[in-house]
């Protein structure tokens, strides 16, 4: 199974897998060989007076070893090659499915599990692979080349290298276990990585607290669900380790009853049992590479068989790509859509139409559907039921292309990579020019936050004590969208970070950002949408109400209740 994988995933590399098979076959073939020549000087040093004589074997022998060592060395570099690549391909497949995977296998995934099944699983297959081809094929020859050697010294030394082998193989087969244990201990070994992960990521969280890792009750029993698999599995191969190390040890005493029943040759008798102590030491680390070889490839292929389960949950409910190349116009029309997450409706039957260069805002209360609403325009998941057509067409005729070159998102909590100032809006369109990207900044008002630094827009972002406000970071991102000019601009609340010195500039930074666009803002600040075209008020996934400000305030509406209840808490204060 694992060689077929190595074809399907490292196909440019696979002779370099063959070239490792071959020089460690060739490796365990000279071994077999310097150990034919060590019984030759042994037999002429136990049975000649002048020892010059025997400096010729003594020679070849030496010059075996070493040749056999060059080529399992070389062995060792053509399948770590090929397993470079194997890592290597399957962690650009895997960033590949991670770029293309809908935002509900996020929801339904712990950053910490992809982190460990993509990242450690793929080095795991790498590290297996490497030392899988050359241990297994030196394992599995040079018991097949010893034992005819032994047999053709004495029968009884054959017999007896025969029997120490197939016991071997049955004591290291009892001491690993069945295949079902090994996947419950990885099964335990990933939980409790992805809990790592999540919990360092919550440290500051746990220190303001005073708590400890009891407090975070999944971690802390993933850690002991480990811990307990481990100690069992231990305890298990402790008494089959003890057995086989006993019965390899006691094969001496057989090795000394032939000499008894040969007392009348001592000088022969102690040739080949010499022979027998230095070459059981062969056999020895042969049997230990059985069990290793078992090991790895147990290892490389669970790993790479979490790793395409792993891809087979990205493409679920993943919207599929068409191939229109130009959206006409970004008018958004809902058709009967719906949705909800793991069988739990959000939206349901929902119909609706947004003209083209409007702005939308949409308020309700918490788990109303505002922001799965909004998630559903940028194509983040795929429905149960229904459309969504822009510009008349339906999300799944356009090309990815397409869909993130004119929609926009500006999210709560906006993330900037540790690149310079300049590197992060030029992200919104690449192909930009610095002029381009300098307007971006002015138009988002960011030139406050250039003047703060001596590198200004090439500022590199974390480095030497360079940080942001939120509200700084929000008008970066704001100045990215402003460069990427999409026709449609989704806005999940996008002042939320913003802090009172931050406020206007941030205002003055959206109204450039939605001048001419197509507009969905998110907002719980019900005082920053009065301005908006249009807003819709959503109740457990349906539109109930939709106006401009002023429309709705002279109903007797939800929003002006909304409106009224926000007006309150303003008003309200500690006395």
């Amino acid at each position: 199974m694992i060689y077929k994988k190595l074809k399907q995933y490292a196909p440019e590399r696979i002779g370099f897998g063959w070239a490792g098979m071959l020089l460690a076959l060739l490796s365990a073939t000279l071994t077999i060989s310097a150990y034919y020549y060590l019984y030759l000087f042994l037999e002429d040093l136990l049975s000649v007076k002048k020892l010059f004589l025997t400096v010729p074997l003594a020679l070849h022998m030496v010059l075996l070893l070493t040749a056999s060592l060059f080529l399992y060395f070389a062995s060792l570099i053509a399948t770590h090659i090929l397993a470079f690549r194997l890592e290597t391909n399957l962690k650009k497949q895997g960033l590949r499915h991670l770029m293309r995977a809908s935002f509900s296998f996020y929801d339904r995934n712990e950053s910490g599990r992809i982190r460990k099944i993509i990242d450690d699983n793929t080095a795991l297959t790498h590290v297996s692979v490497a030392h899988l081809i050359p241990d297994l094929t030196t394992a599995l020859f040079t018991p097949l080349l010893g034992i005819p050697l032994c047999f053709y010294i004495d029968y009884r030394l054959g017999l007896l290298f025969t029997v120490s082998l197939f016991s071997g193989i049955f004591f290291i087969h009892r001491m690993m276990g069945e295949q079902s244990f090994m996947e419950a201990y990885m099964k335990a070994s990933e939980k409790m990585n992805s809990g790592a992960v999540e919990y360092v990521r919550g440290i500051q969280v746990m220190k303001i607290f005073r708590t400890n890792v009891r407090a975070m009750k999944d971690f802390y029993q993933s850690i002991v669900a480990y811990s307990d698999l481990a100690l069992k599995y231990s305890m298990s191969c402790r008494g089959w380790y003890v057995l086989f190390q006993l019965f390899f040890n006691s094969v001496f005493l057989v090795a000394l009853f032939f000499g008894y029943m040969n007392a009348a040759e001592p000088r022969l008798y102690l040739t080949k049992f010499m022979f027998y102590v230095l070459f059981g030491g062969v056999l020895f680390i042969a049997l230990m590479k059985v069990m290793y070889v078992g090991m790895y490839v147990f290892q490389a292929s669970s790993s790479i068989k979490n790793i395409e389960t792993l891809f087979t949950e990205m493409t679920e409910r993943r919207l599929s790509a068409g191939e229109l190349e130009t959206m006409d116009s970004p008018d958004i029309e809902f058709r009967d859509v719906s949705f909800g997450y793991d069988s739990e409706p959000i939206i349901e039957k929902l119909s609706l139409f947004l003209p083209a260069g409007r702005s939308y805002a949409l308020v309700g209360g918490s788990g109303s559907g505002k922001s799965t609403f909004a998630k559903l325009i940028s194509g983040f998941y795929c429905l149960d039921s229904g459309q969504i057509l822009v510009g008349g067409h339906a999300l799944s005729e356009y090309s990815e292309r397409a869909l993130s070159r004119n929609i926009a998102n500006v999210f709560q909590d906006a993330k900037l990579f540790k690149r310079s100032i300049y590197e992060n809006v030029l992200l919104g369109r690449r192909s930009a020019n610095r002029e381009e990207v300098m307007r971006a900044l002015h138009l988002a008002q960011c030139d406050e936050i250039l003047d703060k630094f001596k590198d200004r827009e090439n500022t590199l972002i974390g480095a030497e004590g360079v940080h942001l406000s939120g509200g700084e970071v929000q008008r970066i991102a704001i100045a990215r969208a402003i460069l990427k000019d999409a026709k449609i601009i989704i806005l999940d609340e996008a002042s939320a970070a913003a802090d009172p010195e931050n406020e206007y500039e941030l205002q003055r930074a959206l109204s450039n950002l939605m001048r001419g666009k197509t507009v969905i803002m998110i907002a719980h600040r019900l005082s920053s949408i009065k301005n908006v075209d249009e807003i819709l008020v959503m109740k457990q996934g349906q539109v109930i109400e939709r106006g401009s400000h002023k429309e709705l305030m002279q109903l007797d509406s939800v929003y002006k209740g909304m409106q009224e209840m926000f007006m309150r808490a303003n008003e309200w204060g500690v006395k």
